[in-house]
């Protein structure tokens, strides 16, 4: 995706900072959300990283992507606290809390979009899974394939599970 050359400078500050800490503390799908949540900050109209310091959109990036991800439980294989999380920026933990909720706002991160999860969680994710034919809801991943296909193509579940594992 092709940054806009106002904030090029901005995108380059900010994504050395994302590549730096998710080579130290995360693993690299945590980089390509975090890459992903950056370009797209990027090419809102306007942009918010416009005003701010690179190191607290830094900040707010990884929070709302490893909050998204489960990060503050012990019970994931890469977890910490929030403010471990956030210390090597050097911002306050409130203060990465905030712009991860502009961040969330302005995205649409949730738990509903396997945009934002990690691709080694996206088969363990319920919510991605959930589909409403006539008023009831299923796991998509125990209906029948053919249903799979059309829950696919509305664009309702990330993938089949039966090609998926062909794949493998």
């Amino acid at each position: 995706m092709k940054i806009p050359r106002d904030l090029q400078k901005t995108y380059d500050e900010i994504s050395r900072l994302l590549i730096d800490y998710s080579a130290e503390y995360l693993n690299k799908e945590y980089e390509g959300l975090c890459l992903n949540a950056l370009e797209k900050l990027c090419h809102k109209r306007p942009s918010p990283l416009k005003s701010g310091r690179s190191n607290t959109w830094a900040a707010g990036i990884v929070y709302a992507i490893g909050s998204n991800n489960f990060i503050f439980d012990k019970s994931q294989p890469i977890h910490m606290s929030a403010k471990e999380l956030v210390a090597p920026f050097g911002v306050a933990t409130s203060t990465a809390s905030s712009k991860a909720a502009i961040i969330r706002k302005l995205l649409k991160i949730d738990y509903l979009h396997a945009e934002w999860c990690l691709p080694s969680e996206i088969a363990a994710n319920p919510m991605l899974w959930m589909v409403s034919i006539n008023g009831l809801y299923y796991d998509a991943r125990m209906l029948s394939v053919e249903i799979q296909k059309t829950c696919y193509e509305k664009g309702l579940i990330p993938y089949i599970p039966e090609y998926k594992n062909q794949n493998t």
